[in-house]
């Protein structure tokens, strides 16, 4: 499924970033360019991005991450 209409940013694209060690929901927004146009795919992204972390073992996304420090 297209996440990011704009720059053709796929869940499986975001997979593919957590897949090669990206940890950060930052970080893929600038590898991807994800939410740098319109924004409206954040919410989609931020979604995709959380359940390909979920996904790899060893993995904490962000969400995941403050849930366990707050």
């Amino acid at each position: 499924m297209i996440v990011c209409i704009c720059h053709r940013v796929s869940d499986r694209d975001i997979a593919q970033a957590v897949q090669a060690g990206t940890r950060s929901f930052d970080a893929l927004m600038a590898q991807a360019l994800i939410g740098s146009t319109c924004g409206k795919c954040l919410d989609c992204a931020r979604q995709a991005f959380e359940q390909a972390c979920a996904k790899q073992p060893g993995a904490v996304g962000d969400a995941s991450r403050q849930a366990s420090l707050g």
